[in-house]
């Protein structure tokens, strides 16, 4: 409302009262128009849901770039859409479509001036490469993966991006026929479609960052390690996954792509003629032909997951540990939660959870651990069950045994692997001027339902990250707001600035980079400090897994 003026001259311009909107915006599709959400006096966040950044994709094949909609007017950019088609959590019917990439975008804005040249974080959603969407689960209208409280608090721009999963996403037969990695290929196409247009947004084409969790971590870590990203982003977060992790790479595609092919009929001798069955198959068929029977597992979880990124000689091109060349000019954030393992550790040895009749004994620990080790023989089952009891004594309580189990699973399934990239990383930026940081994460469980003794479990960091602490305040304590603020600030100060110490949000203590020397980390919970920066961590079993246990 522009400024108006009364005959004694007394005048008032409504506008002050509220932040400027962003409006229509020009992209390379046409026009696209979101909604304004007020996030204060004077503030507000500009937000766009479901905007199309590739065709509707061809099944099995990479994503190619969207027509536009130039001709059909302004594009109404105010709901999200649905997610790639996937199972239900009860994987007995399916939801989504396969009309689905689609990413969505929040700006905030101040009093009088349009943002500009912002920095920007593009997220990856996890869900093991066979769940998960954009917005993220959904309680009463609360998205978890809502951008709102990280663009507000730490003046960023905020994309969140669908990708195929599942087998439509993942299944690979391990040739040219099916090679595979294309929900991997649609992060890519959303990427590189963030860099061509965040401009028209208010963003900095040139400072952004990509981050996620889990599956979402080991996304950006392949988009990290890819030949065909160098130069579309600045900067990556890796929660609780990297592309070392032992569930992120499927060592044997063509196995789980023939066990499909045979279930919806289209079992073939030669590969380019299996292919060509399942492109014409219909995709719900596809899509519930594999279920996760968590219940009656003759191996651990992690060997029970069959469609994920291949080494496909393009995309990916070899091994990740030799890759990591390609990741020396972007700086770098990786780190777990202390336990990572246990969502893994609960299916795997189900009495751990059960607090009151279920026992765990140490045959439980013995029969994990060969189950988790390929390869290694006895030899290499009794060294590693002998480190991890070590500190028992002879009678070891009920607690004990159990926090074992999930040490073991947290080190080997996330820890440790992401404790070599960091190092990896490490050595390959430092010629190129690149920073290195290494956090762990240690606030405790929320979940009324586990033990105890419970810590920080897979995924209990993303409510802080994202700000619900601030969103839904009623379901959290003064504490956890304490998190939340500490991670929005350290997270988009390093995406404004490569220094999650550095930028316009203050922070409890200075976050050193991670050196090969004396590998420090950030101890991240609600008592952050000056102590909360050590180094080495778990370093006797980072040594083992990583120096002793290869040679076996």
């Amino acid at each position: 409302i522009s400024s108006w003026q009364d005959g004694k001259g007394c005048c008032c311009s409504l506008a002050v009262l509220s932040a400027v909107q962003l409006g229509a915006v020009y992209t390379e599709g046409g026009m696209i128009e979101g909604t304004t959400v007020k996030t204060g006096l004077f503030e507000s966040v500009d937000v766009f849901k479901g905007i199309p950044y590739a065709a509707t994709p061809r099944r099995f094949e990479n994503p190619e770039p969207h027509p536009g909609w130039t001709g059909t007017g302004l594009l109404k950019a105010t709901k999200f859409r649905d997610r790639c088609l996937q199972l239900t959590l009860t994987q007995t019917t399916t939801r989504g479509s396969e009309d689905c990439l689609y990413l969505n975008i929040w700006v905030p804005q101040k009093r009088k001036k349009i943002s500009t040249n912002l920095p920007v974080m593009v997220w990856i959603y996890g869900g093991a490469f066979f769940l998960g969407s954009s917005q993220g689960a959904n309680f009463f209208n609360n998205y978890l993966y809502d951008g709102q409280e990280i663009a507000s608090r730490g003046k960023v721009i905020v994309v969140t991006l669908n990708y195929r999963v599942g087998s439509l996403g993942f299944l690979s037969t391990g040739d040219k026929n099916g090679p595979g990695n294309y929900g991997l290929r649609d992060q890519h196409m959303a990427i590189k479609w963030v860099k061509r247009n965040i401009a028209a947004f208010g963003g900095d084409p040139n400072n952004i960052t990509i981050f996620g969790e889990s599956a979402g971590g080991a996304s950006v870590s392949f988009q990290m390690l890819s030949p065909y990203n160098v130069g579309y982003f600045k900067r990556a977060i890796m929660q609780s996954g990297v592309a070392l992790c032992p569930w992120a790479i499927q060592k044997n595609p063509l196995y789980w792509a023939k066990q499909i092919a045979e279930k919806v009929g289209c079992s073939r001798n030669d590969t380019a003629a299996l292919m060509n069955c399942l492109k014409i198959t219909d995709p719900e068929a596809i899509t519930l032909a594999w279920n996760l029977d968590v219940l009656n597992l003759r191996s651990p979880l992690v060997w029970n997951l069959p469609f994920l990124p291949v080494i496909d000689g393009d995309f990916i091109p070899d091994e990740p540990h030799k890759l990591f060349n390609n990741s020396a000019n972007v700086d770098f954030i990786a780190g777990a939660n202390d336990m990572d393992g246990h969502v893994f550790a609960g299916i795997d040895v189900p009495s751990i959870n059960q607090m009151i009749l279920g026992k765990t004994y140490p045959e439980d620990l013995y029969k994990l651990t060969q189950g988790l080790i390929l390869g290694k023989g006895v030899k290499g089952v009794n060294t590693t069950y002998a480190l991890y009891t070590r500190a028992w004594g002879p009678d070891p309580s009920q607690k004990t045994i159990k926090k074992t189990i999930v040490d073991l699973e947290t080190d080997y399934l996330f820890l440790i692997p992401t404790q070599a990239a960091l190092e990896l990383h490490s050595q390959h930026a430092k010629f190129r001027n690149a920073k290195t940081y290494s956090y762990l994460f240690t606030q405790p469980s929320r979940m009324p339902v586990y033990p105890s003794w419970t810590g920080a479990d897979h995924a209990d960091d993303i409510q802080y990250v994202f700000g619900k602490p601030f969103y839904t305040p009623l379901g959290y304590r003064p504490r956890d707001r304490d998190v939340s603020g500490y991670m929005i600030a350290y997270w988009t100060n390093f995406a404004k600035t490569g220094d999650p110490s550095t930028g316009d949000s203050s922070v409890p203590t200075p976050w050193p980079p991670y050196t090969n020397q004396y590998s420090q980390y950030l101890d991240i919970n609600s008592n952050l400090n000056r102590d909360s920066v050590k180094m080495r961590l778990r370093n006797e079993f980072v040594k083992f897994w990583t120096e002793f246990f290869p040679s076996l």
